[in-house]
């Protein structure tokens, strides 16, 4: 007697969508479809807000939408093609993947894959298709991962198998604001120790830069912020020395070239503000980077 697999099926869950561009989230029943090949379905456990998802909601044109990029979850099915996931583990989501074979994914100096990269159009990488509807009527996907939804649908390559015994209500944070402060510390920068770093921006990226340059060694952790209420936090997470723009009559860049007698070492902008940038980059010393 044979048996059949059982397929998995279109899941009626609830979302948080975004039917147009600074509008509020309207929590509705979305139906989600069962994963195509190279793609699985996750549960969605915990999820947190990141800013980028707030910039999204702002300013683009793709509606209705289900933000969200930075979740913990556990597989719920697999498609066709998948090895590397089963059903009941525990995943994190990532929205830039890795398809493990492109030049991008092989080079140790990016990690810009090439074919799972920044998914702006709101369909999946795969089909350009989205895995989201409403009553018949497509809802797009953000950043192909989509986590303000009890469900997603994401590629084999936006997730990372994660243990079983991890919090998943705390992990969630590594999916994008945690690794990308201390990567930036660790991979990108290399901070040196005894070095000086100043931080622009207080949130969760500058905080995990923050924690970065303190195990790196550095002796001055430099962080600049205009709330002031960031400033026990931040020294909770290794800043040394809290600046807040708005007590002073000289540009920011410049108290800092004074305090640290010609500049920091480092110099990380944790915002996003093309201007901020430019900040940051004045506010270092001639030699960029100590060895």
């Amino acid at each position: 007697m044979s048996t059949s697999i059982k397929q998995p099926q279109v899941i009626t869950c609830k979302a948080a969508v975004a039917w147009g561009a600074g509008q509020p989230l309207v929590v509705e029943e979305v139906e989600v479809n069962p994963p195509q090949p190279e793609e699985i379905r996750i549960k969605v456990v915990c999820t947190s807000l990141c800013r980028s998802d707030i910039t999204a909601w702002e300013t683009q044109a793709i509606f209705p939408r289900i933000f969200g990029h930075e979740a913990s979850g556990i597989v719920e099915s697999v498609g066709p093609g998948v090895t590397e996931f089963n059903e009941g583990e525990h995943v994190l989501t990532v929205f830039i993947g890795e398809c493990k074979t492109c030049r991008q994914c092989k080079s140790d100096k990016s990690n810009t894959c090439e074919v799972l990269g920044l998914e702006r159009r709101g369909v999946m990488h795969s089909d350009q298709q989205t895995r989201f509807s409403i009553k018949g009527k497509p809802v797009y996907h953000y950043c192909a991962v989509s986590s303000f939804s009890e469900y997603t649908v994401v590629h084999s390559g936006c997730a990372v198998k994660v243990s079983s015994i991890a919090p998943l209500e705390k992990i969630c944070l590594l999916s994008c604001g945690l690794s990308a402060g201390l990567g930036a510390a660790w991979n990108v920068a290399d901070i040196s120790k005894g070095s000086t770093v100043v931080i622009f921006g207080l949130g969760t990226v500058g905080l995990s830069v923050a924690q970065g340059a303190k195990a790196r060694g550095a002796s001055r952790i430099i962080g600049v912020d205009t709330n002031p209420e960031k400033c026990e936090k931040a020294k909770a997470f290794g800043v040394t020395e809290f600046l807040n723009p708005n007590d002073n009559n000289e540009p920011v860049q410049q108290v800092i070239k004074r305090i640290t007698d010609g500049g920091a070492d480092y110099s990380f902008e944790c915002i996003g503000d093309t201007g901020m940038i430019t900040t940051a980059l004045q506010s270092c010393c001639d030699v960029r980077s100590i060895k």
